[in-house]
């Protein structure tokens, strides 16, 4: 049997830690290999660790194909929601996963939208095909529900909303060591995205020194934003305000953006239903 692995997939999902890999191999050489590896094709999908050990010590297994996958895309949809549903994975992982799968479905909406657009001008000379219609109909039941929230994203990933938003944070603004740190175990969440806010070479200098230096350096940030009560009701503090204050502010301007977006969209689908019903009269 010829199995392909491809590198892509198997570092698209976090890897197992060294002892984690120990204890693969302790209960593969103990028990076998029970659950079955699953293939697109010859490319190996799920079962990249178990596949490793039973190379190496020549034990046997079995394979299964998965018919659903019709693009990498789907199988990268497929490995997230598996992994989604396993314990062992961190908060900071399952945030990570949930933030990949909305940028996978929002991007094959935005196709499917604008190839349903091209169809609707194409459909306006030629007659309808009614089996091809069936057809996108069934195809868009299997399509992922759209993730547009951070509500959408927090509930795919058994978090709290506050809690995709310090991922967003650290994704966007921590350096790899403190991303390696968070991975680790070595720092919360909160903590992380509060130290995301240092410079890079902060950053950089309090994971390298540890967990300790990591806690003392989101505390002495955390410290540096408290305002004396005497302060509190002056211009300055008013204008600054805290992160979360200016999070919050931004989700409510990208939600009034969105909201204005999908009703243009609204309002131009419903003008070319009605020509095109005018026209097929």
């Amino acid at each position: 049997m010829n199995i392909v692995v491809l590198e892509e997939l198997k570092a698209y999902i976090e890897p197992l830690t060294p002892d984690e890999h120990d204890a693969l191999e302790r209960s593969l050489l103990a028990e076998g290999c029970r659950d079955a590896l699953v293939l697109w094709g010859d490319i190996l999908v799920d079962g990249h660790n178990r596949y490793g050990i039973c190379q190496k010590h020549g034990l046997p297994f079995q394979t299964v194909q998965n018919p659903r996958f019709m693009s990498m895309e789907d199988v990268h949809l497929w490995m997230i929601d598996q992994h989604l549903g396993r314990r062992s994975l961190s908060d900071f992982q399952r945030g990570v996963l949930a933030l990949r799968k909305r940028e996978i479905v929002a991007g094959r909406r935005s196709r499917a939208k604008a190839e349903k657009l091209v169809s609707a001008e194409t459909t306006a000379h030629d007659a309808v095909d009614e089996q091809t219609t069936q057809a996108s109909a069934m195809a868009a039941v299997l399509e992922p529900k759209p993730m547009q929230s951070r509500e959408d994203i927090a509930r795919a990933a058994r978090l709290s909303s506050s809690q995709v938003g310090m991922i967003e944070k650290i994704q966007k603004q921590a350096t790899p060591e403190l991303v390696a740190a968070v991975r680790a175990g070595d720092i919360s969440l909160n903590a992380a995205a509060v130290v995301a806010t240092l410079p890079e070479e902060e950053q950089r200098a309090a994971a390298i020194a540890g967990k300790d230096e990591l806690k003392q350096a989101a505390k002495r940030v955390r410290e540096s934003r408290r305002k004396p009560r005497d302060d509190a009701d002056t211009p300055t503090d008013n204008a600054v305000g805290t992160d979360d204050e200016h999070t919050a502010s931004d989700e409510v301007q990208a939600l009034r953006r969105r909201v204005a977006q999908l009703e243009a969209e609204n309002a131009d689908l419903r003008q070319q239903v009605q020509s095109l019903s005018a026209q097929l009269v």
